[in-house]
């Protein structure tokens, strides 16, 4: 298994209903399966919003992989306890969350909150079908733990509220953010005199100044993971020519690969492959063409904002690691500069048949608030889904770039589902891909072939098809 499809599994599997392996059907409920009621909330109040009951534990369960549980016994746990000093709060930790927990779902006994995630984590699709989940309405409806004028839903990126829904009801809370971008080394581009480009004539004119220079070669992507690549040929696509782009991808409809805007980020990035790519690209895996650029000998490659953390034990010390958005590729670009991909991952339940299920929306409000997010950013080197919660803080330099080009972005961002939704479209699409930036393909064939894929997955019956 790669780093990247295991990343994939640790922050943001099983998203809209795609299971893994042996994990659904379990968390059907004990009986006949009928929905048993949620406890009655506790009174609210201005300084209670949510009715969390006070004489009622919150026990609480954290998937203990790359983020550890840290983050919950020192930030968020006593956050919580300092504002209802009487709740019991009752810590756990697991890398085997569905099978620690599965058998307490079925027999109507789930904890009051769950981070669902890691290789082993329940399917989200089977939680909600079974009514296991608490919608989470009253939590974006309720107002902020920073400013009771400002409701949570207001406070946090609207991507993390879509993709936790289902059927349009929010059921899973997304918490961490990956940014998109180009990255590139600060003291590098220091020293040669490099400015960040932020039109394609600006940038396909420093490509061929770093070219000329012999410094490095200007550009690379993961070749053995071309995923790298139509991830920046589609949000190019979507800055072009609109957010619809990408959902009418998602949505599998008609000649949406093949549209002009599509079609037009595919050329610029097949123009750069032909140009101005590290020699050996299409054989180099993630790790490799990081290490390449952490030895100065690629200038800038396309990543999520987990790069700096993934190659903290062999970047310099001095290395200065930022990121830039996708320059505009012509003057009448749908979307501003600075609009960026943006995904939400990392998922967090309450379960509705908890004996205190408002502590655990309680526990979500104080992880949306500025001091919770701002704390884990700072913990685990990642970003959150709370706006303006790097603001401030010391964070890595990625990190910081990354934050800053977040804030800049505002609403100005994008993402895409079917990767998750149609695992078969995404392995046309990266060999496809690959092929492109190969000059193995032109532009009007790279588009073809995958819209001739998801034409086969539309018109096949057996596919369960999701739209957002």
């Amino acid at each position: 298994m790669t780093p990247l499809s295991r990343r994939e599994l640790l922050r943001s599997a099983v998203l809209a209903g795609i299971a893994l392996p042996a994990l659904s059907a379990c968390a059907t409920p004990a009986g006949d399966g009928a929905v048993s009621p949620a406890p009655a909330a506790g009174a609210t109040s201005a300084a209670n919003p949510l009715g969390l009951a006070e004489d009622r534990p919150l026990e609480i369960w954290i998937f203990d992989g790359g983020f550890g549980d840290a983050y919950a016994k020192e930030i968020h746990e006593p956050m919580l306890k300092a504002k209802y000093p009487k709740l019991e709060i009752r810590h756990n930790a697991t890398q085997e969350i569905a099978k620690t927990l599965q058998p307490r779902f079925a027999g109507g006994d789930p904890p009051e909150f769950v981070n669902n995630s890691g290789a082993n984590a329940m399917d989200f699709g089977a939680l909600v079908q079974d009514g296991q989940l608490t919608d989470l309405t009253p939590l974006y409806a309720a107002p902020s733990w920073d400013d009771p004028a400002v409701p949570v839903r207001d406070t946090i990126d609207s991507a993390a509220i879509e993709l936790g829904s289902y059927d349009g009801t929010p059921y899973v809370l997304n918490y961490v953010n990956t940014v998109w971008g180009i990255w590139y080394s600060q003291k590098l581009f220091d020293a040669e005199g490099w400015q960040v480009p932020t039109t394609w004539e600006e940038f396909t004119a420093l490509c061929e100044t770093i070219k000329k220079s012999g410094r490095a070669a200007p550009f690379t992507y993961a070749g053995r993971h071309p995923y790298y690549i139509y991830e920046a040929i589609l949000t190019l696509a979507a800055k072009v020519g609109g957010k619809d782009v990408l959902k009418n991808i998602d949505n599998l409809q008609d000649g949406a690969w093949t549209a002009e805007p599509v079609k037009q980020a595919a050329t610029a990035f097949a123009e750069l492959g032909a140009k101005y790519l590290l020699q050996g690209t299409a054989g180099l895996d993630h790790v490799q063409t990081q290490t390449a650029q952490n030895k100065g000998q690629v200038a800038m490659l396309p990543c999520g904002s987990w790069l700096e953390n993934e190659q903290k034990d062999t970047t310099p010390a001095d290395f200065g690691y930022a990121m830039f958005p996708l320059p505009d590729l012509t003057a009448s670009d749908a979307m501003p500069y600075g609009t960026l991909h943006v995904q939400p991952g990392e998922e967090y339940v309450v379960p509705a048949r908890s004996a205190n299920p408002r502590a655990g929306l309680e526990y979500m409000r104080a992880m949306l608030s500025r001091q919770g997010a701002g704390d884990f950013m700072e913990l685990v080197s990642t970003l959150t889904v709370v706006k303006d919660a790097g603001r401030g803080r010391t964070l890595k330099p990625g990190l910081a770039s990354a934050s800053r080009a977040r804030e800049a972005a505002g609403d100005n961002t994008v993402w895409f589902l079917f990767r998750k939704w149609y695992a078969e479209l995404h392995d046309e699409v990266a060999a496809a891909s690959g092929q492109l930036m190969n000059g193995k393909l032109t532009v009007d064939e790279w588009a073809e072939r995958a819209q001739r894929k998801a034409d086969a997955i539309k018109d096949d019956s057996s596919v369960k098809k999701f739209t957002r």
